[in-house]
């Protein structure tokens, strides 16, 4: 059997049989995978929260209404940005197929701003992320945890709730049937 590699860029859609209930039905993006560990964002869990609530004192993103999604439940205390608008978001790093991590924040609070509409369809602004130690996600990758995908950037700037993990997994080859698959396989 191959390895399985999750590299920069990659989606990972959590398998329905993934023991973490955080992660029920989600789907993220790497951002890193080294030797030393790895870090992802999920894209596709809403929070209750707006850009306003933890950016209060940023003079533009205070006034955004934007939602907040749940990038993972390390770094609760910062908020990173996914976009794909790097000619108006500058400094952002390249995951792949055109999707940024970060990048200028006074140039997504000028989006966000003079234009909410087109800014919910470009940006995620995610609170906190998905880490792992040396060699942990190789091991959840190996016994099936995570599905890993091709990116899109539609997956990631679609819709962005439980639906979003579905069009992951139906982009696996071989796995469209999991896609209907209840939060806990115990419920069938």
């Amino acid at each position: 059997m191959s390895e399985l590699r999750a590299s920069i860029g990659t989606v990972l859609a959590a398998s329905p049989d993934l023991p973490d209930s955080n992660f029920s039905h989600t789907a993220l993006v790497v951002c890193e995978h080294a030797a030393e560990g790895a870090f992802g964002i999920v894209f596709n869990r809403p929070t209750e929260l707006s850009v306003s609530q933890i950016f209060v004192e940023h003079t533009l993103l205070s006034t955004c209404s934007q939602p907040v999604f749940w990038g993972g439940p390390v770094g609760m205390d910062g908020a990173q940005f996914l976009h794909r608008v790097p000619d108006e978001i500058h400094g952002g790093m390249e995951l792949a197929a055109g999707v940024y991590l970060g990048g200028d924040l006074d140039e997504l609070a000028s989006l966000l701003h003079q234009d909410p509409e087109r800014a919910a369809r470009l940006t995620r602004v995610c609170l906190g992320h998905s880490g792992w130690g040396e060699g942990q996600l190789d091991s959840e990758l190996a016994t099936g945890s995570w599905l890993p995908a091709m990116l899109d950037p539609e997956m990631v700037f679609g819709a962005g709730d439980e639906s979003a993990w579905r069009r992951v997994i139906r982009s696996i080859s071989g796995l469209d049937g999991l896609s209907h698959q209840p939060p806990d396989s115990s419920w069938n």
